[in-house]
């Protein structure tokens, strides 16, 4: 049985790994490309992610498992590991404090305009008055997908007294199933992106999604950037007919310097860092990946396996 794995999680992994398990340490996506090709077992994260799915395209016949640290996935060839029956598992839970931690600082920054206050600080004044004002108690917040993510950024909402309506594919624990969230748009001052990237989310947020916001709502996306259509995103923000926009992810990635949503009015763009904002994904990573190695050795279900016809 052969695995190929990244270089960077081996002093996590070796020690811990059975000794008759063949291990193949990549660092490079040329190596990853060339050691998958008899591999069973593969774990093959790479930025930016099109190295993955050029790796696992490069599998042969061997490949059985692919692990990896995402939660999303986007960037893998869905339609080849169905065809081969390989099995995936994701990372959902690796970051999902930090991710939820940083929806609930877009929340606070946009509520108290900390953008502005920091610039402010910049140019070496004191203002006579805050520029944001809004009190979380008796908000409301939307978050449209809630699983791992979405319901802990729910509990830290709830803390500061935030009434939390989330949106689910079954509608389970009260919350809102798909046709149903875009009527009730207009009743949130949050309306937070949480859901994995999917053929159904693309531009999820488009003109008539941001018409039916209240005008002083605020769109805090952690999820994916393809999720809003941009061109509606920049007229809405323009014309002041939304509070203003927190932006995690964007689309394309990085995003160009020209592009127009940097210096849109009340926009926040945090670079992609939500998941990134903490010391413990490798630990996490490497713990769940010797999980699942010990169940998959035993024939026992897997922890985290991705529904490949749902892209999650």
């Amino acid at each position: 049985m052969k695995a190929v794995l990244p270089e960077i999680a081996r002093p996590l992994l070796e020690a811990k790994l059975p000794s008759d398990l063949e291990v193949a340490w990549f660092t490079s996506p040329d190596e990853a490309k060339a050691m998958i090709a008899d591999a069973e077992i593969a774990w093959v994260d790479m930025q930016p992610t099109s190295h993955v799915a050029e790796a696992i395209r490069a599998a042969g016949p061997e490949l059985k498992w692919v692990s990896t640290i995402y939660a999303g996935l986007d960037a893998f060839p869905l339609d080849l590991l169905r065809e081969r029956s390989v099995t995936l598992t994701n990372g959902v839970g690796i970051n999902a404090i930090a991710v939820a931690e940083y929806a609930v600082m877009g929340v606070l920054v946009a509520a108290k305009r900390y953008d502005e206050v920091l610039r402010a600080q910049d140019r070496r004044e004191w203002p006579k008055d805050a520029p944001g004002k809004i009190e979380l108690a008796d908000t409301r917040a939307l978050i449209i997908g809630m699983g791992a993510i979405g319901r802990l950024i729910a509990e830290r909402l709830a803390a500061f007294g935030v009434d939390v309506t989330g949106v689910t594919r079954s509608g389970r624990d009260g919350s809102l199933t798909p046709d149903a969230w875009r009527a009730r748009l207009g009743e949130f001052d949050w309306v937070i992106l949480a859901a994995p990237s999917t053929g159904d989310t693309k531009a999820m947020i488009g003109a008539d999604e941001l018409a039916a916001m209240k005008p002083g709502a605020w769109l805090i996306n952690i999820a994916r950037g393809d999720m809003i259509d941009d061109d509606a995103l920049l007229a809405a923000l323009r014309e002041r007919r939304i509070g203003g926009a927190f932006l995690d992810p964007t689309n394309p990635e990085p995003l160009p310097s020209d592009h127009p949503l940097w210096s849109a009015p009340n926009c926040m763009i945090t670079m992609h860092l939500s998941g990134r904002s903490q010391t413990k994904m490798f630990e996490r990573a490497g713990a769940l990946f010797l999980d699942n190695l010990s169940a998959y050795r035993a024939g026992r279900a897997l922890k985290n396996v991705a529904d490949l016809d749902a892209g999650y």
